[in-house]
């Protein structure tokens, strides 16, 4: 079966609307014979008359009338679709997909994303929260077009990895404790400990951290979630160990932060497909790399 072309259904709109095939083609930039052939082929397809001439009118039929009526919707239908594709690939609007820890998302988007807001509102930014490996995989994939990842990570083909931000990692510790002004791995190793889980960057740094010294704690708790983990901490359950950004607000009062002996460093990249990105994702990208530390 025949799929009905917009060519013509816009054809059949244009002679109703204008009520001549000569003027259709005309407002079509056609040939008088392309017109009439388009119209011998929607009443070829559909099985009837669509158009009758009165005294040099033309007119639609009862069964023209109600297919001008379908057209007129496809058409709108087809011409807003491509409008916004054309926004797409102006950068005027798009959607960009991107994926990120916990700690990056809570403290980190929100910046850009403001940002972004206000040069761009009509980018819509679909966040995932993931690992960095599941970022990764998803990026190869075609899933995501940028993601937020720690470093370093070895390198993956049809990716490029920049690096972004390093951040220090500070001890978040219960105010109520009596603290040194320095914290070392033997002296947090005999506190109760919130950290996070085992299958994050930071949780393997946090463990070199303590092994260089001999080390070697167990958490009470591990955790994906900064903000559930700082929450515990201003209970008093336990300290933690957690990157801190510049322009992060004070935690809550009841929790103290002290640096690191030796000094500890969270260093995140952001990665995107190596092959040219669409202008939305482009965007994304320009305001992330403002943030750059």
């Amino acid at each position: 079966m025949r799929e009905v072309s917009l060519d013509r259904l816009r054809t059949l709109v244009t002679i109703a609307d204008l009520g001549s095939f000569a003027q259709a083609a005309r407002a079509l930039n056609l040939a008088a014979p392309t017109v009439s052939l388009h119209i011998a082929d929607l009443e070829a397809r559909v099985g009837a008359a669509l158009l009758s001439r009165t005294r040099g009118q033309v007119q639609p039929t009862a069964i023209g009338e109600t297919l001008i009526v379908r057209a007129r919707n496809l058409l709108a239908e087809a011409d807003q679709a491509l409008e916004e594709v054309q926004r797409q690939v102006q950068g005027l609007a798009g959607r960009v997909r991107l994926g990120a820890s916990t700690g990056a998302i809570a403290q980190l988007m929100p910046q850009a994303l403001e940002i972004l807001g206000e040069r761009h509102p009509a980018i819509d930014v679909q966040v995932a929260v993931l690992t960095s490996q599941e970022t990764l995989h998803r990026l190869v994939c075609g899933a995501l077009d940028i993601g937020l990842v720690a470093l370093p990570q070895a390198p993956a083909k049809g990716l490029c990895i920049e690096p972004w931000r390093r951040d220090p990692v500070m001890a978040f510790l219960p105010a109520r404790w009596q603290c040194p002004e320095i914290i070392t791995p033997a002296w947090l190793a005999r506190q109760p400990l919130i950290l996070n889980d085992s299958s994050t960057r930071l949780a393997r740094l946090t463990s070199e951290w303590f092994a260089a010294d001999e080390c070697h704690p167990v958490a009470r708790i591990e955790l994906n979630y900064n903000d559930a983990i700082k929450s515990l901490v201003a209970a008093g359950y336990g300290a933690t160990l957690l990157p801190h950004e510049a322009a992060t607000p004070a935690p809550d009062p009841r929790i103290v932060m002290r640096p690191l002996q030796p000094p500890l460093w969270r260093q995140l990249g952001i990665a995107h497909r190596a092959a040219r990105c669409e202008r939305a994702t482009t965007h994304v990208l320009e305001v992330l790399r403002e943030l750059r530390v």
